[in-house]
Parts: C-alpha cells; sequence; structure tokens
C-alpha cells in the first residue's frame, strides 16, 4: 500500500509529544494516548482525516504508545500496517501487525503498539464510531444487538474475507486522496464506511456472528420498531412495561411476545441489559464515579445493580473502573 493521505499532514515532528497530542485530536478525544517507554525521539509524522462517524490517519514513528479510550466516544479501531511491523497487544492477545494482519480493537479496550526497530514501522489507524457498527449489525439482522458487538483481535488480511475488507479501506483512501470535490462530500464518505462496516461484520468473527449466518432476517413490526425506539430515547428515566406497551400502541402481552420473538428476551430484561451497556461505556470512558453513572441511567437500586452488573459482565463496576 503506497503512502496515503499525502495532503493531510497534521504533525511531523522531532518531538514525540506533538505526535501524541496530534493523535488525540484527530480521534475528537476519544483516546488517550502514553508512551510505554519513555518519550523518544526521532521521525514522528501524523496524517489524517476525521468526519462525523469515522477519523482515519497514518502514523510513522519509533514510539512505543498505549492507546485506551477516553472521553465519552464509544468507538472501535481498525489498525493496519503499511510497511514494517509492529507488535499490538489487547486484552492479553497479541498479533504482529504487519501488511498480511490487522488489529480490531473494541470499545473501552487498551492496546499496546511496539514498532519494530530494524525497519521503518508505518500503519494506519481508523476510527469508527460504534453506533454505525449498530446500525449496520440491524440492517444485516433486522434487529439491534441486544449487548455490544465484540470482534476477535486479529484480522487475516490474506484471506479473501480480510481482503475484502481491506480493498474497502483502501478504496476510502484513494477517494480522500483523489483531491476530487465530490469525494469529500460527507455523503459518499459514510456510504464508503457504511460498507466496510458491513465488511468487517461479515468477514471478522465477533461475539455475534451467530447472528448472521442465515444472512438478512425479516424487518421489525412497526409495534416492536416503536417500542425499541421509545426505549432509546427514554433510557436515562423509569421504564415500566406498560410505558412501552403504550408507546407500541399494543397490549403489554402482545409486546413482551414480541420481545420474546424477535430479539429472545422480554421487554424489561432488553432495558437492563442496554443500560448495563451503557454504563459499562461511561465507566471505562469517564472519570465520573460508578454511582453517578449508574444513577444517569436510570439506576435506583445500586446494590441490585452490582449483582446484575456481575452476571452480565462477571466482574462487578468497580474491578471495571480499575482498568480505565
Amino acid at each position: 500500500m503506497p503512502a496515503p493521505l499525502r495532503n493531510f499532514l497534521i504533525t511531523k515532528s522531532p518531538h514525540p509529544v506533538d505526535l501524541l497530542n496530534a493523535a488525540t485530536r484527530l480521534f475528537g478525544g476519544s483516546i488517550a494516548t502514553s508512551p510505554l517507554d519513555g518519550l523518544r525521539k526521532g521521525d514522528h509524522e501524523l496524517r489524517g482525516v476525521a468526519a462525523r462517524d469515522f477519523a482515519v490517519g497514518y502514523f510513522a514513528s519509533p514510539l512505543d504508545v498505549r492507546v485506551s479510550s477516553a472521553g465519552g466516544r464509544s468507538s472501535y479501531f481498525v489498525n493496519i500496517g503499511v510497511s514494517g511491523a509492529i507488535a499490538a497487544s489487547c486484552g492479553g492477545l497479541n498479533t504482529l501487525l504487519d501488511t498480511a494482519t490487522a488489529g480490531v480493537v473494541n470499545p473501552g479496550d487498551t492496546q499496546e503498539l511496539r514498532p519494530a526497530r530494524l525497519t521503518p514501522s508505518r500503519f494506519l489507524g481508523l476510527r469508527i464510531d460504534a453506533a454505525l457498527v449498530d446500525q449496520e449489525f440491524t440492517a444485516l439482522t433486522g434487529r439491534p444487538p441486544v449487548s455490544t458487538v465484540r470482534f476477535g483481535f486479529a484480522l487475516d488480511l490474506a484471506r479473501p474475507k480480510g481482503r475484502a475488507v481491506l480493498l474497502m479501506i483502501r478504496s476510502l483512501l484513494e477517494q480522500l486522496d483523489s483531491g476530487d470535490p465530490l469525494f469529500q462530500r460527507p455523503e459518499l464518505q459514510r456510504s464508503q464506511l457504511r460498507c466496510i462496516v458491513t465488511a468487517l461484520l461479515l468477514a471478522q468473527p465477533h461475539s455475534h456472528t451467530g447472528e448472521l449466518r442465515d444472512g438478512p432476517q425479516p424487518g421489525h413490526p412497526r409495534s416492536l420498531r416503536a417500542a425499541l425506539a421509545f426505549i432509546e430515547a427514554n433510557l436515562t428515566e423509569h421504564i415500566a412495561l406498560g410505558d412501552i406497551a403504550k408507546a407500541a400502541d399494543c397490549a403489554p402481552r402482545t409486546i413482551s411476545s414480541a420481545f420474546r420473538d424477535r430479539l429472545g428476551l422480554s421487554p424489561m430484561s432488553y432495558v437492563r441489559n442496554l443500560r448495563l451497556d451503557r454504563i459499562r461505556q461511561d465507566i471505562l470512558n469517564t472519570t465520573d464515579n460508578v454511582g453517578t453513572i449508574a444513577y444517569r441511567w436510570g439506576i435506583s437500586h445500586l446494590g441490585r445493580f452490582a449483582g446484575d452488573y456481575h452476571s452480565r459482565f462477571n466482574e462487578l463496576p468497580s474491578e471495571t473502573a480499575v482498568r480505565r
């Protein structure tokens, strides 16, 4: 892959702090970066483009870094080697980023990147809003994911499915580099990004892969769509089954059956799981204390909340907070 984003230089400096600050700006404060082995001087370059749903950067630097989630934005990252090799680790998993292997990092995860010393190392970092992954998953299955989609870490770009993802990303970069004003339009960029996300969902194993094996499913009935929209809009408020049924314009028993038939769980279980997922994201991505976050998402009984949280994520909220 030739060096991309040639007309989008953000920084080129011998000072690593300039690179770290530029990366934070590019990715909209969704990451926090810190050096692993001190501030290593050298040639540090970052080129990049940021848009509403994504940002993509080309990094050339010998710096070993830790990259963790920060702020309120929940994002996925896809890192692809351009030249040389980078030893990457995330959640106890390790891989070597090069032209044949990419790394996929899930929301809330921390990654460590160590460029090889013998040859210059260059890589691409693509940030994708988590909301877009949920949207494309819903388009593929006819229903939103009941929990965060979590991808496997190493993406094999040498296999046909991985090559398809790589070709999509290359296409986006070529459009950005073309200089054609048409390709700078947000509508076209978003369309290209949706193709990348769809390819990623179909190519890379993840926590909801089984739901995609049979291809697209029938869309939700109107009543269920109305119920899901009501829950999303009122998730921070007290929600009762009667409220959901009223929003769906049907009886509580009818909407409960629709949830179980289409989503495999009751309406109130769906509300609980969605709240727990949002709380976990906020615990990992903000410095607010757990109690404040829980109350913000409509939790009134912290003892019961801790038990539900442990059942869903196999750890207590306080244990999650230690890792942010």
